[in-house]
């Protein structure tokens, strides 16, 4: 079975998968998992999905009241299928999809009218140094608010680095061999 939208007004929705190994989606149950632990906080939310694979945090976070969601990608066929799934669930009024590479920056959030978010889904490429780069963007460019909740999908090695002290780990779950960090943004 592929990718579907688990709850909220969407709910049953099947979306688009990225063919190839360009990304790795996160399983349906993992994400309800996620969600649940969130409950109230997606209510109203403004969330950025970076690392955005399929779109399908943003667009779970929206079927269940999330005012806005902006994707951040980098590979184009997965930007491509990100659009697909936005269109197929008419929501391109409360949407942005930008491309960009987030290791270098995310200056391209800037020009956003919704900021700053209060909600932040990251699901990296494993292993691959990139919540470091993410997190330091997200504060240098004061595109959190006081009190957002930025959750990270990572492999156990790969730990939510020290020193990025704006952060403080809220709660950790291990599912399987993935990690999901829950930080508060503490400024």
């Amino acid at each position: 079975m592929g990718l579907r939208i688990i709850s909220g007004s969407l709910k049953g929705k099947k979306l688009h998968s990225v063919r190839g190994r360009v990304t790795r989606p996160t399983a349906d149950r993992l994400r309800e998992s996620i969600f649940n632990i969130l409950s109230f906080r997606t209510r109203d939310a403004i969330v950025a999905d970076l690392f955005a694979g399929t779109g399908a945090f943003g667009i779970e976070a929206l079927s269940r009241g999330a005012a806005f969601a902006v994707f951040v990608e980098k590979y184009r066929d997965a930007l491509s299928v990100i659009e697909r799934n936005v269109c197929s669930c008419a929501l391109e009024d409360r949407t942005k999809i930008i491309r960009r590479d987030i290791k270098y920056n995310l200056n391209c959030l800037r020009s956003l009218p919704c900021l700053p978010f209060n909600l932040v889904f990251m699901d990296p490429p494993y292993n691959k140094n990139l919540i470091r780069p993410a997190l330091c963007g997200l504060h240098a460019g004061s595109f959190l608010k006081k009190g957002a909740c930025v959750i990270v999908e990572h492999s156990p090695p790969e730990q939510i680095p020290e020193d990025c002290s704006e952060y403080a780990i809220a709660d950790q779950r291990r599912y399987g061999k993935t990690l999901v960090s829950f930080l508060d943004y503490m400024l």
